[in-house]
This record gives C-alpha cells, sequence and structure tokens, in this order.
C-alpha cells in the first residue's frame, strides 16, 4: 500500500497507479517490514535484500550492494565507494528494488528521465527484468552515458533545454501512454502498460537507497557516524539515508541518526537558497551536471530530513569542483565530477565549524568517472 507523504492518502499500487498523489505529493510505502532487531548473522549474497527490510521482493538484481567503506587519511573521514555497482552508480540501488517492484506489478514498459546515471541504472535492470525501456535525457548527455543506455537496449530520447524540460517530455511521454493503459477490469489482455520508474518520484527507488545506511551501520557493527555528506540533486540517496538511519534508530538497532549534509551544485542549488537566500546559491557549476535539478521532487522531505537531523546544505561552485575531483582522481579514486561536491562540502563544512575536525563522518563516493 502507498501512502501520500503531504496528505496521508493511500492507494494500492498498481501497474496504473500515477507517480503521485492527487494533492500532487510524493508516495511512501504505506507499512514497509518492520525491523525486530540486528540479525545475528547476515547473509550477503541477497545484497540489498540481505536485511530483510524491503517492501518488494527480490526478483531483480544483479548482485548489487555491500560497496566498501575505506579510510580518506586526507580527511580524517571514510568514504563509502558508491560507485562499485554493475552500472558504476549507487542509482542501482534504487533502480534493483524498483525494478522489483514493476516485475511484481506487471508492468510491461517503463519511462525514466535522467541526465545520466539513473537512465543506464533503469534501463540496464529493465534489461534484466525483460521489461522495455524509454529514457529521456538532456540533449548534451556525456557519451558514455548514452552508450550505456543503449547497449542495455533502451530507447534513448534526447531533449533540448535544461534538466526541467527533460521531465516535462518525459511527463508528457507518461500521459499519452496511460490513455492507452491497460487495466484488468477494462482493458484487453497483453496491452502494453506504461509505468514512470522515476528515481524522483517512485516510493520503491527511495527504499533501495535506504540500503545505503542499513549497510553502513552493519559495516560498523551497528554504530552510526556523527555526520554523512551526500550530493544532493533531487536527494534520493541524501533521503535515502535518512529514512534508514532514522528507521534502524526507531528499531533499536542503533542508536543514533547522524546529521546529513547536502552538496548542491551552485546555481542550481534550490535547498541552500531556502535556507540561506538566493546570494548563497549563487554561481555556477557545470561539472556537477548530474545534480543540477532546480525543483526536487521531494523539497520538502528534503528540508524535513535537515531539521531532524541537525543537518545543513551548502552550494559548491564549478571551480572548487573539478580541484577536488583532479584530487580524488591521484588519490585512487576515479570519481565523477558530480560526486566531487560531496568531499569538497565536508571541507567546507569543517571550516565553517559545523563539523568538527575530529568528528567521525561518512561521504559516499556516488558513480565512476570511467563511465564519463
Amino acid at each position: 500500500m502507498y501512502r501520500c507523504v503531504d496528505c496521508g492518502r493511500t492507494r494500492t499500487p498498481t501497474a496504473s497507479t500515477p507517480h503521485r498523489c492527487e494533492c500532487g505529493g510524493p508516495f511512501a510505502f504505506a507499512d514497509p517490514p518492520a525491523p525486530s532487531g540486528p540479525p545475528d548473522s547476515i547473509d550477503r549474497g541477497r545484497g540489498l535484500w540481505a536485511f530483510g527490510l524491503l517492501p518488494v521482493g527480490r526478483h531483480v538484481t544483479l548482485g548489487e550492494g555491500w560497496t566498501p567503506l575505506v579510510s580518506a587519511p586526507d580527511r580524517s573521514a571514510t568514504y563509502k565507494l558508491e560507485w562499485l555497482f554493475p552500472t558504476a552508480s549507487f542509482k542501482d540501488r534504487g533502480a534493483a528494488v524498483t525494478l522489483s517492484h514493476a516485475r511484481e506489478l506487471g508492468v510491461d514498459r517503463v519511462v525514466e528521465d535522467s541526465s545520466g546515471n539513473a537512465g543506464a541504472a533503469i534501463a540496464t535492470y529493465a534489461a534484466r527484468a525483460g521489461i522495455d525501456a524509454e529514457v529521456f535525457v538532456p540533449a548534451g548527455v556525456k557519451a558514455g552515458k548514452r552508450l550505456a543506455i543503449e547497449r542495455a537496449g533502451a530507447t534513448v530520447r534526447p531533449v533540448e533545454g535544461d534538466r526541467a524540460d527533460v521531465t516535462e517530455a518525459c511527463l508528457a511521454a507518461v500521459r499519452d501512454g496511460t490513455r492507452g493503459t491497460a487495466t484488468a477490469e477494462t482493458d484487453p489482455p497483453g496491452q502494453p502498460t506504461v509505468w514512470y520508474a522515476s528515481h524522483a518520484w517512485q516510493p520503491a527507488f527511495l527504499e533501495g537507497t535506504a540500503t545505503f545506511a542499513y549497510e553502513v551501520a552493519a559495516q560498523r557493527d551497528w554504530t552510526v557516524p556523527d555526520a554523512v555528506v551526500t550530493p544532493l540533486g533531487h536527494g534520493t540517496l541524501f533521503l535515502g539515508a535518512y529514512l534508514g538511519f532514522t528507521r534502524l534508530e526507531q528499531a533499536g538497532w542503533t542508536d543514533g541518526v547522524p546529521r546529513l549534509y547536502g552538496a548542491q551544485a551552485a546555481g542550481a542549488a534550490p535547498v541552500v537558497a531556502d535556507r540561506h537566500g538566493p546570494a548563497a546559491a549563487a554561481g555556477d557549476n557545470d561539472h556537477a551536471d548530474g545534480i543540477q535539478i532546480r525543483d526536487p521532487a521531494r523539497r520538502d522531505e528534503i528540508h524535513e530530513a535537515l531539521e531532524a537531523t541537525g543537518g545543513d546544505v551548502v552550494a559548491i561552485d564549478s571551480e572548487t569542483t573539478a580541484a577536488e575531483h583532479d584530487r580524488l582522481g591521484r588519490r585512487g579514486l576515479p570519481v565523477e565530477p558530480s560526486c566531487a561536491v560531496a568531499p569538497a562540502a565536508l571541507d567546507r563544512l569543517r571550516d565553517q565549524d559545523a563539523i568538527g575536525a575530529d568528528e567521525d563522518v561518512v561521504v559516499p563516493l556516488t558513480g565512476s568517472g570511467l563511465a564519463t
């Protein structure tokens, strides 16, 4: 069962359920599995499903999960190497669970809009599920990311304009396709169904990214860091971390929730502008193309997570991102530019005394530079 985050309405998910509530709010799963206590042993061979906390079955998988935690001695922090996934980004967490959900619902075709990584993940897991996929991307998407989508057999739809134009083109396709969507009650069998497998809107995607928090806690013997710093576009990893750490604390598996900090791209930093004013969000950052989101789908939830954990958000400019990208590469960490904003933000937050020099911090490195 889905529950609207804004108004509380519930809806039974089907292949033709809209991606958002009629009030405009996003959905969450109303009754996810309740944790009963830290397991005595964990079968890591079950990947994301090792914890028994996902609300859909393990139908579509490529063995994803359990990315390593490695020390970052130059920063007194720990990196979680989230690029070590089948499609080279953390988005596989959400894609595996989303396409497993699509399989349960009997979906025939999925559509997605993406600047690259989410599109590659959805296309790849759709191929694994035997479901057709169509991915809308910016016309200037990086060649390596477009190729990854095409190699999975998905149809690529380049769209001129900014990231919001890509989303609108995708939603127009969803609306057109929905008019032909089959339902068991009214339409003839065999007619294809169209499903918006949005990494920003689908609650199954958020449940998938919550496994980041479960893994961090398990890898640290059920302790949590003082702080976690993530890139922040639509906030899928940021909100997954909040969901996961909160769920573990409420269940008594851990004794706290880390402060959560987000790093946005200067010039496309709406949450920074909300909290600190337009001047703090100004500038440009063409390097961090993967997080150039001007109106996050779950914006209110991001603010809720920041307030609940005592965290904050900062904007990182292009020059700082490029310098950090080079620095990470020279330390044997071949990441893409968008994920370099998070370690750069950690430096900024320490300079501001928001995060103490001796505090325990985890920073996910979210995507591989080899895919760009």
